[in-house]
Formats: C-alpha cells, sequence, structure tokens
C-alpha cells in the first residue's frame, strides 16, 4: 500500500484528498505546515502539494528537499490554481514531477497518483502533461 504524504491545509480538499486516494487503497497522511510533511516524507511514496497558497515557499521547500537528497524516490505531485500559470513555471523549476490544475486533481486524483507510484510506469515528464 502506497504511503502518500500530503501537504495540504485546505480542510475540504485535504478531506477530500484523503477519502479519495483512501479508498483507493492508499495510506494518507495530511498535513498543515511545511515542517511537518517533511519530516514525514522519506517515509513515504509520494508527495503532494497544494500551491494555491504560499507556492513560492512551498516551492522553494521542494527545491531545498531535492537538493537535500530528502526526495530521492520520492515523486511530488502539485495542484494549483488553473489561473496561476506562473505557479505552474515555478513548481516544474523546483523539481515536482508533475504540476496539475487544482481541477484535473479533483478528477483524476487516483490515476494522477498511479502514474507516480508504481503501475509499471515511470513519471511522465512534466511538461507533457
Amino acid at each position: 500500500m502506497p504511503r502518500i504524504a500530503v501537504l495540504c491545509p485546505d480542510l475540504l480538499f485535504g478531506s477530500r484528498i484523503e477519502g479519495t486516494l483512501g479508498a483507493a487503497g492508499h495510506a494518507v497522511e495530511r498535513f498543515g505546515d511545511g515542517a511537518a510533511v517533511r519530516a514525514a516524507t522519506p517515509g513515504s511514496d509520494l508527495l503532494v502539494v497544494d500551491l494555491t497558497t504560499d507556492d513560492v515557499e512551498r516551492c522553494a521547500m521542494v527545491a531545498s528537499m531535492r537538493t537535500g537528497g530528502e526526495l530521492d524516490g520520492v515523486p511530488a505531485l502539485g495542484f494549483y490554481s488553473h489561473v496561476e500559470v506562473d505557479v505552474r513555471r515555478r513548481a516544474e523549476e523546483a523539481g515536482f514531477d508533475m504540476v496539475v490544475p487544482r481541477s484535473r486533481m479533483a478528477r483524476e486524483m487516483p490515476a494522477l497518483v498511479e502514474r507516480l507510484t508504481g503501475g509499471g510506469h515511470s513519471p511522465p515528464d512534466a511538461t507533457t502533461l
């Protein structure tokens, strides 16, 4: 059972992520701040980050984790508001494996997670999504 660390302080959408991925057979642990998720991520199979608020800080956190080796073997999935196109660019530059609009995350969450956690496929190039 893949372990998913989720940084999503939004109570409603965070609960939706927990429920959807839990029903798909994933062990989900949700956090409201970067320090807590950062401590839990090395034992996880995937990091999911809400970029709809504090995106600059969260992109910097992921970039720092990539540089420090904390995300070795742990893909990162970010989601953002579709009107914030600069957020996607910053996230890709920070080292996210996949960055999608929040609406796509809501629609395709289990499939996106499956692509990044296994299923015999390597993670897709973020620029092709």
